[in-house]
Order: C-alpha cells, then structure tokens, then sequence
C-alpha cells in the first residue's frame, strides 16, 4: 500500500513543513475560481437545458457554484440540465439547515431522482440529505469530491467556527459517518493527497475513485475529473 503524505507526526501538533507548502500552494487554484466567479457570476441560461437526469450543484464552505463550473458544464453538454441552489451564498451555514434548504428547493420545483455533484463541505450536506432527510426519493446519488466524510485532523488549527465542525469527533460527522446504507449511492473522487483532508476521503461501500493529483482544489481543474463525475452521475 502507497503512503500517504504525513501532515502530523507522531508526537507533533503542527502540521509539517511540506504538508503546509502543499497547502499553500493549493491556493492559488481556489483564487482562479474566484477571480472567475467575478467575471462570470451568472448562471449560464444552457444549464437549463437537457433531457436527461437533473445535476444539482453544491460547492464547499466559502466557495460559490462557480468552483464547480467546468465539471457542471461538462455533464450540462451530456444533456443533464444543471441546478444551482439559489441564496446559498458561501455555504457558510451549518449543515443540516444547508441541507434542509437544498431539499425545499428541489422538492418546490418537483424534482425526482436527481444526482447531486459537490466539492468538500457539499459532499458533507449531500450525505446529510441521502441519510436523515431524503424520504420521498428526490435524489438518487451523490458525487462528492474531496468530501472529509470522516472530517479532518486540520480542522483542529483551523481559524473559524465554520472550518471547525468538521472535526472527526463533530456530532453531525459521526452521525453521518454511523449512517453507511446510503454510501452504496456515493462516488466519492479525491486527489492522491489532500493537505486539507490529510485523513483521507474514502468512504466504506461507496465508489471511491483516486485521481494522480495533489490538493484540494487543484483536482478541480484536473483533466480527469469531468469525465470521473460524468460517469458517477450516469451510473
């Protein structure tokens, strides 16, 4: 078995000087995303367009659809119309009453057997809806990529309260990590190592998929990904 990356030595409560320049050095990729939200903040009019399963976006904490831009438009030209929630802002919100906005949304609009496609803490929500509040079959499986199912050892330096709830001991991660039925209807794709979830992000009974790439956001622009998803959503 291939070892990972270390980000805590034994003994050691700071992470180590090459986890930290990996994390760093991640940055930059979030900040692409983000300078390209400002450029293109709207919803494309395309993404309403398709006659195959419905793809409902969720990003990570503190990002905005557009981190999920390329992967969306990439099962919106498969034909799968593209829904982005609405009043989300930077997902900020704690995750149940993330979730539980999620499902109005899709349950105002009618919708059934969808496939949601999500980055980090969208993962986390996406798993919220398919164990605790998805009764009437509204979605039919999730894509999660780099999703901290078992939350994440960084969590403990992290600098807000938001970052923090992803603790592995958090209630709400041990809740969901106990609810493993719905992990047979979970993609979970992940880079090879990320400094950010240095615990890893392989889920018992899902489909687990490892790309060749380091960071958490770096795999958002990996060659590999759209293809990987399109598959998951199309399973």
């Amino acid at each position: 078995m291939r070892a990972r990356p270390e980000l805590f030595r034994i003994g050691e409560t700071r992470p180590t000087a090459r986890s930290l320049a990996q994390l760093i050095g991640d940055y930059p990729n979030a900040m692409r995303f983000r300078v390209q939200s400002l450029r293109h903040w709207p919803v494309p009019d395309a993404f309403r367009r398709g006659d195959r399963r419905t793809v409902v976006i969720l990003p990570g904490i503190y990002e905005t659809w557009h981190y999920l831009r390329p992967v969306a438009e990439q099962v919106n030209a498969r034909g799968h119309p593209v829904l982005v929630i609405p009043g989300l802002g930077l997902n900020r919100a704690p995750i149940g009453a993330t979730a539980s906005r999620v499902l109005d949304e899709l349950v105002e609009r009618g919708l059934h057997g969808v496939a949601l496609v999500t980055h980090s803490k969208g993962g986390i929500v996406g798993k919220h809806l398919l164990a605790l509040d998805d009764r009437d079959g509204v979605i039919d499986r999730l894509v999660a990529i780099a999703t901290p199912f078992a939350g994440s050892s960084m969590a403990r330096i992290a600098p807000t309260p938001g970052l923090r709830a992803f603790l592995p001991e958090d209630p709400v991660i041990t809740a969901l990590a106990a609810e493993r039925t719905v992990n047979a209807r979970i993609t979970s794709i992940y880079p090879r190592f990320d400094p950010h979830i240095p615990d890893g992000c392989t889920l018992e009974g899902a489909e687990n998929i490892e790309l060749p790439v380091v960071g958490h956001f770096r795999i958002l622009r990996h060659p590999a990904l759209a293809d990987a998803v399109v598959r998951a959503v199309e399973r």
